[in-house]
C-alpha cells in the first residue's frame, strides 16, 4: 500500500489534492501535514480524517524534528505544496515566504536523502516567470524572473530542488501551474474574494485598470495534473500546468458580478500593488504531449460551481473573515501557541 506525506494539506490545493487522492487512488494511505497558520484550515480536511485512511500531523515544514517521523516510517512519495503564497503579504514581509518557501523545503529535501523516496513533487507556480506582454507563452524553459517577494521565493525552491536532483539524484519533479479557483480557497484570493465580498453585501476591490490578465485553471483540473505527473513523468522534470483559459481580472469580476445579479457599480477601483505582474500565460504542450493530460472543466461551468459552493458554504467563510476559523478545531484537537500554530494532536489513524 503506497504512503505518500502530502505537506500544506489545509490549504486550498492541497486539501483538494488530499481529497482527489482518497477517491482516484483509495488504496494509498496519506499522511497529511500542516503546521495551521493563517492559511491552514483543518476544517478543509474535515471529510477526510476519521475514515482510517487519512492521518493528519501539525507541524512546521522548516522544523525537522516535526518531519522526520514521517519519513523514518517509510514514503513512497512526497507532495510539497507547503507555501506562504499570498503576494501582497510578502510584499508587507519576506521573511516568513523565505523561511517557509526556500528553507522549509531544503529540510524535506535533507530528509529525502535520509530516508529516500520514489518520487518528490514540488508544486510550484507559473509567476516564477515573471511577466509577459501581450503575446507569447511560458514555456518550460523560459528563464526565471520573478517579481515579487512570493514569486522569487518559490523560484529559489524550484532551483534548489532541481540542485538536488543535480547533485544527489534525488527523483525530483517540478509543476508550475496557472491561477486556481474552486472550493476551499482561503478568501484573499481573487474570486473567492469577490464573491464573498457580493455575498456580504460588500463592493470588491480591484486593481489598477483591472486588465491584469491570469491564465485560470480548476483545483480539481490541477489535481489530476499533479497525480498524473507524480505517476508518470520522468525524475528531473518540470511541466508546466494550465486552463488554456485566459481573462483579465476585470472580466472575471464581470462574470462574478452578473452571476450574482450585481452591477459594475460594485467595483472598487484601487491602487495597484507595486510590481504587479501584468500577463501570465502557460504553454502546456509538454503535459499533454508527454503524459497525455489536458484540462476538462469549462471555465463558465466551473465559475457558476464555484460561486454557488460559497453560497452554500457560507459558515465556512464566514468563520474564516471573523476569524473563528482559527479555534474551530482548536477546541477539539489541542491549542494553539504564540505564532498560532496547533500545538498536539495527530488526527485520523493507519489503516
Amino acid at each position: 500500500m503506497p504512503t505518500i506525506l502530502v505537506t500544506g494539506s489545509a490549504g486550498f490545493i492541497g486539501s483538494n489534492f488530499v481529497r482527489f487522492v482518497r477517491t482516484q487512488r483509495p488504496d494509498w494511505r496519506v499522511i497529511a501535514f500542516d503546521a495551521l497558520t493563517y492559511a491552514g484550515n483543518l476544517e478543509n480536511l474535515s471529510d477526510c480524517l476519521h475514515d482510517g485512511v487519512c492521518r493528519f500531523i501539525r507541524g512546521d515544514i522548516a522544523d525537522g524534528r516535526a518531519l522526520e517521523p514521517c519519513f523514518a516510517d517509510g514514503l513512497d512519495a512526497v507532495v510539497n505544496f507547503a507555501a506562504e503564497s499570498h503576494v501582497d503579504r510578502s510584499i508587507l514581509g519576506a521573511q516568513e515566504f523565505v523561511r517557509t518557501n526556500v528553507i522549509g523545503l531544503q529540510v524535506l529535501l535533507d530528509l529525502a536523502r535520509t530516508y529516500p523516496v520514489r518520487r518528490f513533487l514540488q508544486v510550484s507556480t507559473d509567476e516564477v516567470y515573471g511577466s509577459l506582454g501581450s503575446e507569447g507563452f511560458f514555456s518550460e524553459e523560459t528563464p526565471l524572473a520573478p517579481n515579487s517577494p512570493y514569486s522569487a521565493s518559490k523560484a529559489a525552491a524550484d532551483l534548489l530542488a532541481r540542485a538536488y536532483h543535480k547533485t544527489f539524484d534525488l527523483p525530483i519533479l517540478v509543476t508550475r501551474c496557472s491561477n486556481n479557483y474552486g472550493p476551499y480557497q482561503f478568501p484573499e484570493k481573487l474570486i473567492p474574494l469577490f464573491v464573498t465580498n457580493l455575498l456580504g453585501k460588500q463592493r470588491v476591490p480591484l486593481y489598477g485598470d483591472g486588465l491584469n490578465v491570469r491564465d485560470w485553471i480548476h483545483v480539481e483540473d490541477h489535481c489530476e495534473a499533479l497525480l498524473t505527473v507524480l505517476e508518470q513523468a520522468p525524475p528531473g522534470s518540470t511541466y508546466n500546468i494550465g486552463g488554456r483559459r485566459e481573462l483579465p481580472n476585470i472580466e472575471i469580476a464581470r462574470r462574478i458580478l452578473q452571476h450574482l445579479g450585481h452591477d459594475e457599480s460594485w467595483i472598487q477601483y484601487v491602487k495597484d500593488r507595486p510590481g504587479h505582474d501584468r500577463r501570465y500565460s502557460v504553454d502546456i504542450a509538454r503535459i499533454e504531449r508527454d503524459l497525455g493530460w489536458r484540462p476538462r472543466i469549462d471555465f463558465e461551468k466551473g465559475l457558476a460551481q464555484t460561486i454557488e459552493w460559497y453560497r452554500t458554504n457560507e459558515p465556512w467563510w464566514r468563520r474564516i473573515k471573523t476569524g473563528d476559523y482559527l479555534t474551530y478545531y482548536e477546541k477539539q484537537y489541542g491549542r494553539r501557541d504564540s505564532g498560532g500554530r496547533t500545538v498536539g494532536g495527530v488526527v485520523g489513524a493507519d489503516r
